[in-house]
């Protein structure tokens, strides 16, 4: 089974990503993550939502900033492994992030 990355990297990805939640996403009112088996699952909390918003799933690589990327399909209820915007299946966190909230979110050109 794959591994998380260290604790310090959790703790570093989450810290990143809500910073950016905070810069661009400000319907969000934080960014949760959890991991399990090399994975991030990102959710955004969206005022008065008693669940959050399940948003993409990052691979951990073994590298801190490039991510392997899948987005949440809220019609399957899954996780599909998909290309950011750049053409490829990884990326900083950051891009996945605005790429997630960007269709969750209405807003498509960050």
């Amino acid at each position: 089974m794959p591994k998380n990355p260290p604790e310090s990297m959790q703790h570093h990805l989450s810290h990143r990503l809500n910073a950016r939640a905070k810069e661009r996403w400000p319907q969000l009112t934080r960014v949760q993550v959890r991991f399990r088996a090399g994975f991030a699952y990102v959710a955004g909390e969206l005022p008065d939502e008693a669940e959050a918003l399940p948003l993409c799933r990052l691979r951990f690589t073994g590298v801190l900033h490039t991510w392997g990327f899948a987005l949440y399909l809220a019609s399957r209820d899954k996780y599909e492994d998909n290309l950011l915007p750049t053409g490829l299946p990884f990326g900083s966190p950051e891009e996945a992030l605005d790429c997630a909230c960007g269709l969750y979110l209405g807003d498509p050109t960050p």
